[in-house]
């Protein structure tokens, strides 16, 4: 029996590339842990304009790229992580979150935070599971 645990480093050349010494997402067997995400253009590098709920839109679609990259959805995301500048954006940021993970939410964290790179005022990261998700009746 082998203890061989597989790593593979996902990349999506349609999300932003890194801004640091770290990758987009990297699976370890069936688990893929995504890297925070910052409402970048993936082109440009820029934030989007349009404040935080522009910003959380464009950080879960860059998710979603990288998801796809690893052949999975938003429907395998079991933990995020949401960092924000301003608490008070919380609920903007719910209600554009609610539009990608629509039942049976992932587990989740928000934290506000003294700063983000590149002055944005929101970061998401994920865990997420490959394979197929059935979801069972809740208990």
């Amino acid at each position: 029996m082998s203890n061989t645990i597989l790593r593979r480093i996902i990349h999506s050349s349609f999300a932003p590339a890194a801004i640091g010494p770290y990758s987009q997402a990297v699976l370890v067997d069936k688990t893929l842990y995504i890297s925070g995400q910052l409402g970048l253009d993936a082109q440009t590098g820029s934030l989007v304009p349009g404040g935080v709920e522009a910003e959380a839109k464009k950080a879960l679609d860059n998710m979603g790229h990288i998801l796809e990259a690893a052949g999975i959805s938003y429907k395998n995301v079991v933990k995020t992580t949401v960092l924000l500048a301003d608490i008070n954006d919380f609920g903007k940021v719910n209600d554009i979150y609610r539009q990608y993970f629509t039942e049976n939410f992932p587990a989740r964290a928000a934290y506000q935070v003294a700063a983000l790179p590149r002055a944005g005022r929101v970061e998401i990261e994920a865990v997420a599971v490959v394979g197929v998700v059935e979801d069972m009746a809740k208990l």
